[in-house]
């Protein structure tokens, strides 16, 4: 069972770092054909090289790639919120307001309370 599963470990460490060769912007066409050779080529080997050589970049573009992923679905989401068409004031929005004017005291208890009662009943 622990040979079964370091094998399986050995497999996800790969295919991470071949993640990683392919999604690094930075690293260009002939170094990326060289790590996969060298990964490909003596696997052991090229798997400790690279993660001794390029393990810290590898935290470093994950990271970057999740605040990425992060803000594009917070753009979408502020999108997707201001296409959805305003039907007008919700009745919390209407009792937020009552409040205030009942707190600053520019509308009486009674006139508050039949207020109240009206946006409830509509």
């Amino acid at each position: 069972m622990l040979w079964f599963f370091l094998w399986v470990l050995w497999f996800v460490m790969l295919f991470r770092i071949f993640g990683d060769i392919f999604r690094d912007d930075s690293m260009g066409g002939w170094g990326k054909a060289g790590w996969t050779v060298f990964v490909c080529v003596l696997p052991f080997l090229g798997v400790f090289v690279y993660l001794i050589a390029r393990g810290r970049g590898m935290g470093e573009r994950d990271v970057r790639q999740m605040r990425r992923q992060e803000e594009e679905f917070r753009s979408y989401v502020q999108e997707a919120a201001a296409e959805t068409p305003s039907t007008g004031p919700t009745h919390a929005d209407e009792l937020t307001k009552l409040a205030g004017l009942h707190d600053h005291g520019d509308i009486t208890d009674a006139e508050y309370e039949r207020a109240k009662a009206k946006v409830l009943a509509g």
